[in-house]
């Protein structure tokens, strides 16, 4: 079927699916097949709920919807442009954020550990949070609704991504107890502890960013890559965070497929390694007391 025969929503959900699977795209910015990304890409375009009831599949689209649509197709197909950025909106923990490129989609495993509120793991409810390498400010704005008495910090290098999480901020109207600060890691908040600190910072190593498929070209390697073995910045965490958590407070990081370096770099310290239910892989935990307990540790290994 040539484009110009194409009448229904359903009919270039199918298309799509087949022009993606015959481009070999990669998915994993949200989706990891051919069949969401082009359902979530045509439904999104038309602001369509992604489960929608199956009589809507059969509607006809407007020309100018089709002119839309196959531009948006083309660019996911020629250019590799994540379907997240050509809607310009990415969803996580349920709900809808502002993303382009001066953000990384969001796709973290730990959505599944905010949905718990973070059980069995925090001690108490946390009043201060802290969102370190904030990006579109996904994490710590789920954070600032699972938990609604909190106040949150996100803190981000980047003004650009620091734009994007203010406007996050604004749209879902947390701007009385959601703040954002720049700063390189903790530097931009001297003296301040939080209760809960979680992050998802750059940590890809050198080998897997060379390698990474060209989807990934789109995204700023600000979030993604961080020295050879990834873990510069995870190393600086590591070494200050003691000063930054409550008495009882908890350090939750994401490092990926770099867990093998942290665990090599770090034979010593006993890191509580996170399962998922719904997939992902590589995020640590640690607590106050270890934080302070290994600190001397880090900085060792922060200066070697």
């Amino acid at each position: 079927m040539s484009p110009s025969r194409l009448r229904t929503v359903r009919d270039h959900i199918r298309w799509a699916v087949s022009r993606f699977h015959e481009a070999g795209l990669f998915f994993g910015h949200g989706t990891d097949n051919a069949w969401d990304d082009a359902r979530q890409l045509v439904l999104g375009s038309l602001h369509l709920p992604f489960e929608i009831a199956d009589a809507y599949l059969d509607c006809r689209l407007e020309e100018d919807e089709q002119q839309h649509l196959l531009e948006l197709i083309r660019r996911r197909v020629e250019d590799r442009v994540p379907t997240a950025y050509l809607l310009g909106e990415a969803w996580f923990c349920g709900l809808p954020f502002l993303v382009d490129e001066r953000v990384l989609v969001p796709r973290s495993p730990i959505a599944e550990l905010i949905g718990s509120q973070f059980e069995p793991w925090l001690p108490a409810t946390p009043m201060r949070i802290l969102d370190l390498c904030t990006g579109s400010g996904c994490i710590g704005i789920a954070c600032a609704y699972a938990f609604p008495e909190a106040e949150v910090v996100l803190g981000d290098l980047s003004f650009d991504a620091l734009e994007v999480a203010n406007h996050n901020i604004e749209r879902h109207g947390l701007e009385e107890r959601v703040y954002t600060v720049q700063g390189d890691g903790f530097d931009g908040l001297p003296g301040q502890r939080f209760d809960l600190i979680v992050s998802n910072p750059p940590y890809v190593d050198a080998e897997d960013f060379a390698d990474m498929p060209a989807e990934y070209q789109h995204e700023p390697e600000l979030g993604l890559a961080c020295g050879d073995d990834g873990l510069d910045l995870v190393r600086r965490m590591l070494a200050e965070a003691a000063d930054h958590l409550s008495e009882k407070g908890l350090l939750i990081v994401e490092v990926g497929n770099s867990q093998v370096h942290v665990e090599a770099i770090y034979p010593e310290v006993d890191f509580t390694w996170l399962e998922f239910e719904q997939g992902g892989h590589g995020v640590f935990l640690l607590a106050a007391s270890q934080c302070r307990e290994y600190q001397k540790l880090f900085r060792s290994r922060l200066k070697g």
